[in-house]
């Protein structure tokens, strides 16, 4: 048998499952003669391996002064990888760990993993398991930072004296962004920070709305992925990364009814159009640590970004993804 491989990008995770090689190879065995097996959009969707569901709970003690002295995250989800390479029952998986343990300077913390299976066939999502864990932790820091009475941008620099990189990329995030400075009326700003594959990133999302939906103005990214080869595709994954998770975070989820998906192709699984893309600004920050990631890391933060941005407008805490229009009314 000979494999030819197809060079092609945006295959992500679906690339390490087998299921239509299989088919393929039994089709051509049973016709005993070479086939081309093609699948359509809409049986892709409806037989894919999907992104696993996540429960993220988290809990913090203040002090007088706001500043958390305790904090218990714990997350539950089905693992990939107990799904995909047969990880024993009750064993840390690391991927859904990613993103779990934030940054931030606090004495006391817990965190605990609980992996629970659904039934349902899961792959490995881009940025895995980043995008709910940022989303959980981000999004709870400027919980934290409102019950202190703080600016969202203060409260987190004063929780990383001791984490300079991470340091750097938040204050140029803000710096950028403009942070703290006037928005014209309707607009407000959200700011997120996290490490994804040894790639440190902040961004700063600037959002209004209308008849109850997000509209993304401008996207801050300051990014610290250690030595860079090649910055023009550096930037170039930042700003489609922007994109794919606004997507996701805006706009795409996957329903079941009587066993099937619901969801069949862009008419109703539908991804952020050119005329909805924001302007993308990237900040790389010159450095001789050894390369990280970041095909993938700007996808998950640009959710708590735009999540923390219809919190500061509108006060309504969004906890259930996407930040539909009917999600944010019923927040």
């Amino acid at each position: 048998m000979t494999v030819k491989t197809t060079y092609l990008g945006g295959g992500f995770g679906r690339r390490l499952e087998l299921d239509f090689i299989v088919q393929a190879a039994l089709t051509s065995k049973a016709v005993g003669k070479p086939v081309k097996l093609i699948w359509s959009r809409e049986e892709d969707m409806t037989h894919d391996f999907y992104r696993p569901m996540g429960v993220n709970n988290l809990k913090a003690g203040l002090d007088a002064s706001g500043k958390p002295v305790a904090m218990h995250f714990k997350v539950t989800s089905q693992s990939v990888t107990q799904r995909a390479f047969g990880l024993p029952a009750d064993t840390f998986d690391p991927f859904m760990g990613e993103a779990a343990v934030a940054p931030y300077g606090i004495a006391n913390t817990q965190h605990d993993l609980v992996i629970h299976d659904t039934g349902f066939r899961v792959g490995y999502w881009r940025a895995v398991s980043h995008n709910m864990n940022a989303f959980a932790n981000e999004s709870f820091v400027d919980e934290m930072a409102k019950a202190a009475g703080k600016d969202p941008y203060e409260y987190r620099m004063a929780m990383l004296k001791d984490q300079p990189r991470f340091a750097n990329v938040l204050k140029l995030a803000a710096e950028k962004a403009g942070w703290g400075k006037p928005l014209p009326a309707g607009r407000s700003r959200g700011i997120a920070l996290m490490e994804g594959y040894d790639g440190m990133m902040s961004q700063v999302a600037e959002i209004s709305m209308k008849d109850g939906r997000v509209k993304v103005h401008k996207v801050t990214v300051a990014a610290d992925v250690g030595h860079i080869v090649n910055p023009e595709t550096v930037e170039a994954q930042i700003k489609s990364s922007v994109a794919f998770g606004m997507s996701a975070g805006l706009m795409q989820e996957i329903t079941m009814s009587k066993g099937r998906v619901e969801q069949t192709n862009f008419h109703n699984f539908p991804v952020v159009r050119m005329s909805d893309y924001p302007e993308v600004k990237v900040v790389l920050v010159p450095s001789t640590e050894k390369p990280g990631g970041i095909g993938e890391p700007a996808t998950a933060l640009a959710v708590p970004a735009i999540a923390n941005a219809v919190a500061a407008l509108t006060g309504k805490r969004v906890r259930k993804l996407p930040l539909t229009a009917q999600a944010i009314a019923q927040a």
